[in-house]
């Protein structure tokens, strides 16, 4: 199935696409965008011209530019969560073995490095959206740090004798922490070498979680 073009006089427009091709151009056209100007300075004439298509085609795949930019935010919240994930599945998968979870600590904070070494000025829609003025919209913005941040919770849950409420406060420091130095290192620290980033950063994180841990999980010592 393809996107039809109406006709259009005096505009180029592309080529037609399958819909997902069309829905993920579309959504890379938005993200450049988005990053770059801001939501609230851009419109969707301005995206549908980026990409070449008509508005209709556009507002047949996203019906308002909200929906587009959360399904953008959605995308970049999915890929960060997958990357969290990825790092705390050695520990998840049980028991720890001597010196994984500092190696954990690094995947997290690296998992924060590539991802914004990949998304570029784009992980300021998640990091830092203009649009969280409406409680759903922030909550719809938050999802990916959020779940990341229960993925660590989870961790600390299994790893140390924390109460819920404790486990989520430190969950939710650990990932601020790497957020802000993945954000730093993008914006002021590029020529730095992003491994040594990760190793300072997961140094630091690793002292305070490796005082936490139950006297039975065997660990690396700080």
């Amino acid at each position: 199935m393809t996107d039809a073009e109406p006709p259009t006089a005096g505009r180029h427009r592309g080529p037609r696409m399958a819909r997902a091709e069309r829905r993920s151009q579309l959504l890379a056209v938005a993200q450049h965008l988005f990053a770059s100007e801001g939501f609230h300075h851009v419109s969707m004439d301005d995206i549908a011209d980026r990409a070449e298509v008509s508005k209709p085609v556009l507002y047949r795949h996203f019906p308002s530019k909200l929906d587009l930019y959360l399904a953008v935010v959605d995308a970049q919240g999915e890929t960060l969560r997958a990357a969290v994930e990825r790092a705390v599945e050695p520990v998840e998968r049980g028991p720890v073995e001597p010196g994984q979870g500092r190696r954990v600590v690094a995947a997290v904070v690296a998992a924060y490095l590539d991802f914004v070494q990949v998304a570029g000025e784009a992980s300021a829609l998640l990091f830092e959206s203009d649009v969280t003025h409406d409680a759903d919209v922030r909550a719809r913005v938050e999802r990916g740090p959020v779940e990341a941040a229960h993925r660590i919770r989870d961790v600390l849950l299994q790893v140390t004798t924390l109460p819920a409420e404790d486990a989520d406060v430190l969950a939710a420091t650990l990932i601020s922490t790497a957020q802000g130095a993945a954000t730093y290192w993008w914006r002021h620290a590029r020529h730095t070498d992003p491994a040594h980033v990760v190793a300072l950063v997961s140094a630091l994180v690793w002292r305070g979680v490796a005082g936490l841990l139950r006297p039975d999980v065997t660990h690396e010592g700080a």
